[in-house]
């Protein structure tokens, strides 16, 4: 494998553009052929019915537009780029370098919904900063506002972000009514992940590469080498990822974010495909793929996801506040040697139970990161009842799933050395 294997090919369009460490202009943009439409907005639709959300859903993009478009009169289009997920950056990095591409998704999305406002949803300083450059030197086709939020791991719920932009704080509310149904000021409105936008662009743009587009992904990759951001097609494989991040004997990954949970090393063979992926009982979610070092200990990683996760917990729901800390402490008793016999039925028994309570989905990734650690290395856990791990000596520590915007893999050049900043 070369330093470019991995990725899409040369001559595939692509979200990352034809120079990834450069921030594009309205000038580079427009030259590369951005904000023309090649189709009218009823094509558009239907040329885009293969592509699926890349906010972590997957949720096919097509049927949210015309869900939104149905539902009623004056709709609001929302460009999501709340990245909660603490190993994603994909979000990050577009708005900070590709913001045109975005909002020239956004106002398609608005052209096929009928919108006549946009949003532009972000917590990271500089993406906001860059957002509201790009649309100081282009008048954008669609009146858009930029709404900054703290960042949590909750606020990128699409319920959160409606609540931000309404005024309130940016945490997840009951649903129904969803935000297709009755969203900003009462209106419906699509909530689309960022680069679910910038992949509506392309398409519109460049029309008959249409399924290539939907078939190419963002993903944050970190693990034992350096954190690398990339587009890659469905088909590759994880193993050969883990290869190209530098961990090329991983002892499993961590898929999805949080919300994909942990497979074990027999598992790397896995096509990097939603629906293999999600028959194999794992998620490609937002694209975040952490892989295990060889000497690293899944129940010491998965400790630190849950101390994250309870943290983070909006403290809404009382089966929330109850479940996360009790998966994070009983965790951490593997851990630290202090687990009696009983724990691990207890474990298997919230694994069960706890997803899908809740306002949100933070519990359901708390219990189903147990629940996958229990069925990809159960000889391990076991074993932690019996002695201390010298590999999980440390406390947990939730920075260590945090990454870093990182260097971008270009499809004609090897890796350069790492180059981050951080959020």
């Amino acid at each position: 494998m070369t330093g470019t294997d991995f990725l899409i090919p040369p001559g595939t369009p692509s979200v990352l553009g034809a120079a990834p460490g450069v921030t594009e202009d309205a000038g580079a943009y427009v030259a590369a052929g951005g904000y023309r439409r090649a189709i009218e907005a009823a094509e558009l639709l239907d040329r885009i019915d293969g592509l699926r959300g890349r906010g972590g859903a997957g949720f096919p993009t097509a049927a949210k537009l015309r869900a939104v478009r149905d539902a009623g009169p004056r709709p609001v289009v929302v460009a999501n780029g709340e990245e909660g997920e603490p190993g994603s950056v994909k979000d990050r990095w577009l708005l900070r370098a590709r913001p045109h591409l975005v909002l020239d998704g956004l106002a398609l999305a608005a052209e096929i919904t009928g919108a006549e406002r946009g949003y532009v949803y972000v917590s990271d300083t500089a993406a906001g900063e860059r957002i509201r450059r790009a649309l100081a030197e282009r008048t954008p086709q669609l009146p858009c506002d930029v709404v900054d939020t703290p960042h949590t791991y909750v606020a990128g719920e699409e319920t959160a972000v409606v609540r931000r932009i309404n005024g309130g704080p940016a945490l997840p509310t009951a649903k129904p009514p969803r935000p297709y149904q009755q969203g900003v000021g009462g209106a419906p409105t699509l909530v689309a992940n960022v680069e679910t936008l910038a992949r509506i662009a392309l398409i519109a743009a460049q029309p008959d590469h249409r399924r290539r587009t939907a078939r190419a992904t963002l993903v944050t990759l970190a693990g034992g080498g350096d954190p690398l951001l990339a587009e890659v097609p469905y088909g590759c494989t994880l193993r050969t990822l883990a290869q190209a991040q530098g961990t090329p004997e991983p002892a499993g990954a961590l898929m999805g974010g949080l919300f994909g949970g942990l497979i074990g090393p027999g598992r790397l063979d896995l096509a990097l495909d939603p629906d293999t992926l999600a028959a194999a009982g794992t998620a490609l979610g937002c694209g975040a793929i952490r892989f295990l070092a060889p000497d690293e200990c899944p129940v010491s990683l998965v400790s630190a996801v849950l101390a994250h996760l309870a943290a983070e917990s909006a403290r809404q729901c009382g089966i929330c506040v109850a479940g996360t800390g009790s998966l994070r402490d009983a965790v951490g008793a593997l851990t630290n040697g202090t687990a009696d016999s009983g724990l691990l039925t207890r474990l298997q028994r919230w694994s069960t139970s706890l997803p899908g309570r809740g306002a949100c989905g933070l519990l359901g990734a708390a219990a189903g990161t147990t629940g996958s650690l229990l069925r990809a290395f159960p000889d391990l856990v076991r074993a932690h009842l019996d002695a201390p791990c010298p590999g999980c000596a440390a406390p947990a520590d939730a920075g260590r799933l945090t990454v870093s915007v990182p260097y971008v893999a270009r499809r004609t050049v090897p890796r350069p050395r790492s180059v981050s900043s951080s959020r």
